[in-house]
């Protein structure tokens, strides 16, 4: 029997399966793919296939634009204006090779009016400047939409949030720090050698210098550690930042008591390499990831505009512009922007990213509509009853339904009796000495003993360490917040999961037929699918691996409810039963019912499937966590999963997204700490509110609510590995902290008799930092190695 070789498409890869465009002697998916090549080939971009094999995407041609020629909208979307040249910037999620770079910045070549293209790969936004006289904003979308390359705008654009996640202020002081310790170091050298007689002439001077570049180190590098540290005095608190700005003060205060009085070098090398190494360490905590966002609100969900009717004139509105009372116009396939009325039209809504239930629900005239809902069907007309801001949606952002976070990490918990412990140190150093009647060495004994107790190394561990794990978890797939969101983990012993979309998938759903179909009705039902891009008639047509097709006429497609058509001169119906042309009875209501010339066939039922390796994830999880089930679908796969769980789990079934906040809320009250596991709005609140909040998703690009960390539903199995290597991170600062006690008391023996000099404080830093961070880094790597995640 020969096996025939799958055809793919030429440009987005993707297998052909139904039918099969042929142009230039190569296959095409569907039309959009064929134009994007076309458009290529005739403005001599074809150059784009050559940097990598099928690089494109499909092109997704029902969007409404109309709102892009609207002033007040134009000008909260873009960068910059004059009389000539506009420049705007667009998130484009399908950036993704090398190709993309390439094509991206060759829009020239298919609209002179695009005079420059700027491509940040990594934030997959594109900065595009063009004449706006000879090009409209509007084109200009579509230009990119007709080569693959759609714009994600939605509602949160035109609010022009500092979405910058490298701190730019962080870096100048970083590089002042290393710019200063540098400096410092070079005029040190001659004092760690021993000086010859023409170097002491310019001892004085080299000490005059050093403290000059001591004082922006202190008061501006350094700064924020002394805020830090008068606020939580303030709050009658100790964080890490208060010991770390003691010892910046009294290193400061003992450089230049040096300089001035005694012709000493002082601390200053110590003192600014102290600065830069705690600055280097912030940087590296606050690294995130560019393409990804964790904190989404509402304004993510909706697009910037929706279509208003006045006098039954339509028109595009802002959303944020919108009134009470305002007509809208609803298509099939949009979402419904704030709670309104229904007025005109057949109302079916889905609303399984908003409650979490799957089936479409029917609305009837005057029945209110909430915000976020998609309408599926004819399009309707809808009174607005309260603004966007003010919905049902947007109150599962609304401050006031949560109690905050209060988690401490490991550094801000043991500052406290660090703190103490050093104080009693250099007191009692300080004591004994003026007991003996040496008032220059009770002195130099308090403050050295300030000096070398200082906690950098345990400020150093934790974000390298933290740091490092989280490049194992991106690895495979799993996108934590920042380096706190790790320490919350390792601290959860609740597990909250949704269940649609989270231990189910749409993936590979399951299609089955209940009813009988012959060879040859099985073809003209295919035949049918195969011209309908709705997700079911794919999934359906990609179960019955038809490789030939009857044509097709009489075509007619009715958006929300089916299609017909007359193939090899028999009428074939599929869709839901309110196409159908007669009653019929039967159980299954839902999914897609066939009906060939009159006569019923059946159905096609298309069920999620459950996530591969649930059953063991589950047993596994069981074991470390208390485990729950909040679902805003009904209970009919309650059965299946009690399979899954354990007989005392909690499954709850039809809960509204503040039901699911309530029930978080009362887990933590009892003292639990709540990792909760969703992936739409339904869950927005409950993930929110957790004390670890994972956005589960099959594609990082797609709308995410806000979040602690978002993961890939195929590393779904990796969860109880990523819980243990951040318990394990936990452990490895502990050891570092240890290690840095030891370094600690090398310098305190010293310290306490009043004889730490500089040149040993410069050589114990340094080693000390060198011997923590090797440590962690190997640590981290070894545990990372035991829990099979590299």
């Amino acid at each position: 029997m020969e096996i025939l070789k799958a055809i793919r498409c030429y440009h987005c890869g993707e297998e052909i399966s139904s039918i099969d465009l042929l142009y230039d002697q190569k296959h095409f998916c569907c039309a959009g793919c064929k134009s994007v090549y076309q458009i290529l080939s005739e403005n001599n971009l074809c150059a784009y296939y050559t940097y990598n094999d099928t690089p494109g995407s499909r092109l997704d041609e029902n969007t409404h634009l109309a709102y892009l020629d609207e002033p007040a909208i134009v000008t909260q979307l873009i960068d910059y204006k004059d009389e000539e040249n506009t420049i705007i910037t667009f998130y484009i999620p399908s950036i993704h090779c090398s190709s993309c770079i390439w094509l991206l910045e060759h829009l020239y070549k298919i609209d002179p009016a695009i005079f420059s293209s700027r491509i940040d790969f990594l934030k997959k936004e594109v900065t595009i400047g063009f004449k706006h006289q000879d090009i409209t904003l509007r084109n200009l979308v579509q230009t990119l939409m007709h080569v693959g390359y759609e714009p994600a705008i939605n509602l949160q654009d035109v609010t022009k949030e500092n979405t910058n996640s490298v701190n730019k202020i962080l870096i100048l002081k970083i590089a002042i720090a290393g710019f200063c310790m540098g400096n410092v170091m070079l005029f040190s050298f001659p004092a760690y050698f021993g000086l010859s007689s023409l170097e002491k002439q310019f001892q004085d001077l080299f000490g005059w210098l050093n403290l000059v570049f001591t004082i922006p180190v202190v008061f501006y590098c350094a700064k924020d550690y002394f805020i830090s540290a008068i606020t939580s005095l303030k709050h009658k608190h100790v964080n890490l930042d208060t010991p770390l700005a003691l010892i910046i003060a009294v290193l400061f205060l003992r450089t230049a008591f040096s300089v001035l009085f005694t012709n000493d070098a002082g601390f200053a090398d110590t003192l600014t390499g102290l600065v830069f190494l705690l600055l280097m360490g912030k940087w590296v905590k606050q690294r995130t990831y560019h393409h990804i966002s964790f904190d989404r609100d509402y304004r993510s969900y909706f697009p910037i505009a929706i279509t208003t009717l006045k006098e039954g004139i339509e028109k595009p509105v802002a959303i944020n512009e919108l009134a009470i009372g305002d007509r809208l116009w609803i298509r099939n396939g949009e979402l419904v922007p704030a709670d309104s009325i229904l007025m005109k039209g057949d109302a079916w809504m889905d609303m399984s990213f908003v409650t979490g239930e799957i089936e479409p629900k029917q609305k009837v005239l005057g029945e209110i509509i909430y915000a976020g809902g998609k309408q599926i069907g004819e399009s309707i007309e809808i009174e607005v009853v309260k603004l966007a801001s003010q919905s049902y949606l947007t109150s599962l952002w609304n401050k006031e339904h949560y109690t905050g976070k209060t988690t401490q990490n490991f550094n801000d918990s043991i500052a406290k009796y660090f703190s103490l412990l050093v104080f009693l140190i250099a007191f009692s150093a300080m004591g004994y000495w003026f007991v003996n009647q040496n008032t220059y060495k009770a002195w130099a004994a308090f403050t050295a003993v300030i000096i070398v107790a200082c906690p950098c190394v345990l400020a150093l561990s934790t974000p390298f360490t933290l740091s490092a794990i989280l490049s194992v978890f991106d690895k495979k797939g799993f996108y934590v917040k920042n380096t706190d969101a790790v320490e919350q983990l390792a601290h959860c012993n609740s597990i909250v999961f949704d269940k649609t979309g989270t231990l189910s998938t749409a993936e590979n759903a399951s299609v089955n037929f209940l009813g009988t179909l012959t060879v040859e009705e099985n073809k003209l039902v295919v035949s049918l699918l195969n011209h309908s891009s709705h997700p079911l008639s794919r999934q359906i047509v990609k179960s019955l691996n038809c490789t030939h097709f009857y044509p097709i006429s009489k075509y007619k497609e009715t958006a929300g409810k089916g299609i017909s058509g007359l193939v090899n001169n028999k009428m074939v119906y599929a869709g839901s039963q309110r196409i159908l042309p007669f009653e019929i009875q039967t159980k299954q209501k839902s999914g897609v019912h066939i009906v060939i010339d009159r006569t019923y066939k059946g159905v096609f039922c298309v069920e999620q499937q459950w996530r591969t390796g649930l059953s063991t994830l589950i047993s596994i999880l069981s074991k470390q966590f208390k485990l729950k089930v909040l679902s805003g679908d009904t209970n009919r796969d309650e059965q299946a999963l009690r399979t899954f769980f354990a007989p005392q789990t909690i499954l709850e079934f039809e809960q509204n997204p503040h039901q699911k906040l309530d029930s978080v809320l009362t887990q933590q009250k009892n003292g639990e700490k709540v990792m909760m596991l969703g992936d739409g709005l339904n869950d927005a609140g409950a993930l929110k509110q957790s004390d670890f909040g994972i956005a589960l998703t099959d594609n990082i690009n797609n709308f995410t609510p806000g979040c602690d960390a978002i993961l890939k539903g195929s590393s779904l199995p990796y969860l109880p590995n990523f819980y243990q290597l951040s318990k394990d991170g936990i452990k490895i600062i502990k050891i570092s902290f240890a290690i840095a006690i030891s370094y600690n008391c090398i310098g305190i023996y010293y310290a306490v008799q009043g004889t730490l000099y500089p040149l040993l404080a410069a050589i114990l830093m340094p080693i000390s930092t060198i011997t923590i961070i090797s440590f962690t880094t190997i640590a981290t790597r070894f545990f990372a190695h035991r829990n099979k995640l590299i």
